[in-house]
C-alpha cells in the first residue's frame, strides 16, 4: 500500500474521531448545565425523594419526618448526588439526540428507521422503571425497614426493672438518599432488558427459541441482579424478580414478533427457503445436544 493510500485511509478515521469529540463535548456540556439547574433546587428535590419514607413515618405514628447529617459536609455531598441524578436526567434527551446524531450517518435509511424506535423507546421504559421504583418499591422497602422499630419503656424510680430499650429510627440524609438513587438507577436500568435483547434480536444477535432455551439460566441470573440491585429485603427482591422475569418473557414475544415480520419480508422478496431455515435449526440442535467424546 502506498503513504497516499495510507494517508486517504487514516482521514476518514480522523473525522470521525473530530465528530466524537464534538458530540462528547456537547454531551458533557449538556450533562453540567443540566447538573447546575438541579443543585439550584436541590431541596424540593430532595423533599421529593423523602416523601416515601415520610407518609411510611406516619403511617407508624411519627410526628415528624427527618433525617440527621452525621458529618458536616454531609449535606453538601447530598446536594451534590442530587444534582448529578438530575443532570444525567436533564441531559439524557440530548445526549442520546447526540448518539443519534453521530451514529445516524453511516446507517442506510432502513437501518434508522429500524434503530430510531430503540433510541426512543430507551429513556421511556427507564423512566417506567425509575417511576415503579419509586411509587411500589420504595413505599414497601421503607415500610419493611420501620417495622424493626420499638418503643422504650419508662423508668420512674430506682428498681423500676430493667426496662425496654427503644429502637427509633435516625437515618443518615445521605445514606438514605444513596439508597433511594439505587432503587430508581437498578430498576430503570432493569427496564431496559426488553429494548436490548429486542434489538438484539432485531440485528439477529439472539433468537425466541434460544432465549427459551436459556430460560431456566436468565431466571439463575435474575436472581442474582435482585439480590444484589436490592437491600436484604425479601419483599423487594420478590418484586424486582417478578418484573424481571416478566420483562424476560415479555422479550421473547417481542423477538419472536421481529423474526415473524423480517420472514413475511423474505418471503415477499423469494428469499426466504423453508429447507435451509430446517437444516440450520437442525444443525443447532445437533450442536446443542452433542457431548464430547474422550
Amino acid at each position: 500500500m502506498s503513504s497516499d493510500e495510507v494517508e486517504g485511509s487514516s482521514a476518514p478515521l480522523i473525522e470521525h474521531l473530530a465528530e466524537l469529540r464534538n458530540r462528547l463535548i456537547h454531551s458533557v456540556v449538556a450533562f453540567v448545565i443540566g447538573m447546575v439547574i438541579s443543585f439550584t433546587v436541590w431541596n424540593p428535590i430532595f423533599n421529593f425523594l423523602t416523601k416515601p419514607l415520610c407518609e411510611a413515618m406516619l403511617t407508624r405514628g411519627h410526628e415528624s419526618c427527618g433525617l440527621i447529617l452525621i458529618k458536616l459536609q454531609e449535606g453538601f455531598f447530598v446536594a451534590i448526588s442530587i444534582s448529578l441524578l438530575g443532570g444525567l436526567i436533564l441531559s439524557f434527551p440530548y445526549i442520546g439526540f447526540q448518539l443519534w446524531r453521530f451514529v445516524a450517518p453511516g446507517l442506510y435509511k432502513k437501518e434508522k428507521n429500524a434503530f430510531l424506535p430503540f433510541l426512543i423507546a430507551s429513556p421511556v421504559m427507564f423512566f417506567l422503571g425509575a417511576a415503579f421504583a419509586y411509587y411500589v418499591i420504595t413505599p414497601l422497602a421503607f415500610s419493611f425497614f420501620l417495622d424493626f422499630q420499638q418503643p422504650g419503656s419508662v423508668l420512674t424510680g430506682k428498681g423500676a426493672g430493667t426496662g425496654v430499650a427503644a429502637i427509633a429510627f435516625q437515618g443518615s440524609a445521605q445514606e438514605y438518599l444513596n439508597l433511594t438513587i439505587k432503587f430508581i438507577v437498578a430498576f430503570g436500568l432493569c427496564f431496559q432488558l426488553p429494548v436490548l435483547l429486542t434489538l438484539m434480536g432485531k440485528a439477529g444477535l439472539v433468537s425466541a427459541s434460544g432465549l427459551r432455551s436459556v430460560r431456566k439460566y436468565a431466571v439463575v441470573a435474575i436472581l442474582i441482579v435482585a439480590a444484589i440491585a436490592t437491600p436484604p429485603d425479601v419483599v423487594s427482591q420478590v418484586i424486582l424478580f417478578i418484573v424481571v422475569y416478566g420483562l424476560y418473557e415479555v422479550s421473547i414475544q417481542l423477538v419472536a414478533r421481529v423474526e415473524k415480520k423480517r420472514e413475511e419480508k423474505l418471503r415477499a422478496e423469494g428469499l426466504w427457503f423453508e429447507d435451509d431455515e430446517d437444516e440450520v435449526d437442525d444443525a443447532a440442535d445437533t450442536d446443542a445436544n452433542e457431548t464430547p467424546k474422550a
